[in-house]
């Protein structure tokens, strides 16, 4: 199914969804003025992400279509190039706004449609059939959980959104159609941020986390239970209150050309993008756009200043992160400053204000169409049904949750309170802020591999440079033309081949196999015993993890964080694909006590056991982070039953499973005791110095890990 509809039984009612005042009022924006581009929804999980999303189709205007069309082209203005034209007089369908949901695992073929190869070659027709950008144009294109989504689907995403139409590319054989969609996605920030690029797509941005209040969960759950027992019913019930929004949203939609956007609020757009030092202009058109929508929603033909404001809040928190650890959100001080700031720099006021001097006391709704039952500034009707009984008021959601987000990497820690006075390095002492991040040089695991798409390690993948040619493994991936033709041409006799085609027949055709890079599971183990806890070593140390987690990040990885201290070694950081989740552990991370460096190596191997049971293909590099030294029991440090002695031991444990390891030397002073070069010896790794990591360092490092291991190799085989 490439719909969300469902036809057993009725959608959710978005009326009936309780609270997220914020996603509510993104998603009625979006539905007033598809041109704001769309909303990104982030939250933690269960929080009716998606049933919010999926419910807004039921309340889109429905659509004209040419009868017959798969590409939906409009009967009055009809794609001139669409696959399924040209098109003359036929009938006109009227049908619903489409919801079309692309899986995270969906193939490159299954977005963008398919040619048929063979039929391509032998007889010179496109025979094409449509995928999920084709059902989603003139609609709307949902992603749940969007940070997942594969990185080649993702640029697929984006030509599309850049361009609006989408190109299918098969060995000199193309297809064109119109692909103009309403971007909808979803994602809990936990499990990794989103590129950039796809970031900066979506118009607006919102928070939501479940409600605290007492009251309003127990209305959550009991609305819930009734739907499961009765759809139909509960459905019903909220009939009304569904039909006089869908009503008000096509009062917004009838009003929005007439809304003005006088140069006072172009000027504060302006100011405001420009204050918080977003990238690019597409902020300020998106802002302009989204607050024209406010106004027409608040049933009002002039853009006030709360418009600005509240477009602020929608878009610009996703675009003013600098780097993969800053806080999502929106310093409201600052922007009531700017606002403040070019208040009043128009002299003539846009028609319908007040003026600056006197605003409006009974707000910006100005008793508009729809504006009595709603929140101030063109917020979404409280909706109550028949039955319900009424709800405590309702709050709307912060922009930016507590604790959801890492600090930056530049901040320093909120202090903790003073440890209790111990002797010596047993004692434990508060978290340190991180030294400035770096660009580290690029860490990879040798051989070949056929992991995730990523940009780490070598590796076959479905993208990058061919390398050669294979039959195809289930459906055809990427044709080899040369290979193909190479196949078929000896039997061209033999099946009575007469003209100028060629006669292909399926075991004929080979698809390319290619090289590029993959993403790895990079699992760092980080000592935060005392000898590492003077104050700017640790900060050294810290700000040297941070780069590598940048760089994980850049790379597309999986991350994985162990600690080592006193005298057990903890699990800081289950592999995940979210970098700030490492900063966050990491910022907070105290040190002092022994230095139980086996055990922080044996719980990296039983993490990495578990790790290729559930993802056989994705490899790991482990990144121990330590001065090699080990402490523990009383007892000779190289003794059998040693401290390091049994650091020895898990570290040749792990050199048998095959790890690639690369251990980072904290090591400081004048004497060194070279147990860090040691300990990478022993997993059959090597060891860099902090300095050494840098990307500008004369260290050849990529060459000198694989080099290590290949001689590591040579020497067990020999």
């Amino acid at each position: 199914m490439t719909t969300a509809h469902n036809t057993t039984s009725p959608q959710y009612p978005f009326t009936a969804v309780v609270g997220m005042d914020d996603l509510r009022l993104a998603l009625l924006l979006n539905a007033v003025s598809p041109a704001v581009g769309g909303v990104l929804v982030r939250g933690e999980k269960g929080t009716a992400k998606s049933t919010a999303v999926r419910a807004l189709s039921a309340l889109m205007p429905a659509v004209d279509v040419v009868g017959g069309c798969r590409f939906a082209c409009a009967p009055t203005a009809p794609d001139p190039g669409c696959p399924d034209g040209p098109h003359g007089t036929g009938p006109v369908e009227h049908r619903p706004t489409r919801m079309v949901e692309l899986p995270v695992g969906a193939s490159e073929d299954r977005l963008v449609g398919a040619l048929d190869i063979e039929r391509a070659l032998s007889e010179g027709v496109k025979a094409f059939e449509p995928g999920l950008l084709a059902d989603a144009h003139r609609g709307i294109l949902y992603v749940d959980e969007v940070n997942l989504l594969h990185d080649h689907l993702v640029d697929l995403l984006l030509d599309a959104a850049a361009m609006g139409a989408s190109y299918v590319e098969r060995e000199g054989v193309s297809v064109r159609h119109a692909a103009r969609f309403l971007l909808v996605g979803t994602m809990n920030p936990e499990e990794g941020e989103l590129r950039p690029q796809l970031l900066d797509r979506f118009g607006l941005t919102v928070e939501v986390a479940a409600s605290r209040e007492p009251d309003q969960r127990v209305e959550v759950v009991r609305r819930r239970l009734a739907y499961d027992a009765d759809p139909a019913g509960f459905a019903a019930r909220w009939a009304g209150d569904e039909d006089e929004l869908r009503g008000r949203i096509a009062e917004a939609r009838e009003l929005l050309p007439r809304v003005t956007l006088g140069d006072r609020a172009l000027r504060q757009i302006a100011a405001t993008c420009a204050a918080f030092e977003v990238d690019g202009m597409r902020a300020d058109i998106v802002m302009a756009r989204t607050a024209t929508a406010l106004a027409a929603w608040a049933g009002r033909t002039d853009v006030a200043e709360e418009d600005v404001r509240q477009a602020a809040l929608l878009a610009l928190p996703h675009r003013r992160r600098r780097n993969p650890f800053d806080a999502p959100g929106l310093d409201e001080d600052k922007l009531d400053e700017t606002l403040e700031e070019f208040r009043g720099t128009d002299e003539d006021p846009a028609p319908g204000t007040d003026g600056d001097d006197d605003p409006d006391p009974d707000g910006p709704d100005g008793g508009g169409p729809g504006g009595g039952d709603g929140p101030e500034g063109g917020h979404p009707p409280q909706e109550g049904g028949p039955e319900e009984a009424p709800l405590p008021p309702e709050t709307g959601l912060p922009h930016q949750q507590d604790g959801e987000a890492p600090p930056t990497p530049q901040a320093p820690e909120q202090p903790e309170p003073e440890p209790r006075p111990q002797g010596g390095a047993s004692g434990e002492k508060p978290a340190v802020g991180a030294t400035e991040p770096f660009r580290t040089r690029r860490l990879d695991v040798p051989g070949l591999g056929e992991g995730a798409d990523g940009r780490r390690s070598r590796a076959r993948t479905a993208h990058g440079r061919t390398t050669g040619a294979r039959r195809p493994r289930g459906a055809l991936g990427k044709l080899h033309l040369a290979a193909t033709v190479q196949a078929a041409a000896p039997h061209q006799k033999a099946r009575g081949r007469r003209g100028t085609g060629l006669v292909v027949r399926r075991d004929d055709l080979r698809e390319a196999v290619r090289e590029g890079r993959e993403g790895n599971l990079v699992l760092f183990v980080v000592d935060a015993s005392g000898s590492m806890a003077a104050r700017k070593r640790m900060s050294a140390v810290k700000g040297a993890v941070l780069s590598l987690l940048l760089d994980a990040y850049q790379r597309r990885d999986k991350i994985g964080m162990i600690t080592f201290r006193g005298s057990d070694a903890d699990l800081t950081l289950p592999p995940t694909s979210s970098v700030e989740a490492g900063a966050a552990r990491l910022a907070q991370l105290p040190t002092g006590g022994r230095t139980p460096l086996s055990e922080g190596l044996l719980k990296a191997h039983e993490v990495l056991r578990i790790e290729r049971m559930r993802d056989p293909s994705r490899r790991a590099l482990l990144v121990v982070v330590t001065d090699g030294r080990a402490t523990g029991a009383p007892g000779a440090g190289r003794a059998a039953g040693g401290p390091l002695a049994r650091a020895s031991r898990a570290a040749r444990l792990l050199a048998a499973d095959g790890t690639t390891a690369v251990v980072v030397d904290c090591e400081a002073g004048p004497v060194r005791l070279g147990l860090a070069g040691e300990l990478a010896r022993d997993l059959q790794g090597t060891a860099i110095t902090l300095d050494e990591l840098r990307a500008d360092s004369v260290s050849a490092l990529v060459r000198t890990v694989q080099g290590t291991r290949t001689t590591h190799g040579n020497r067990k085989a020999a």
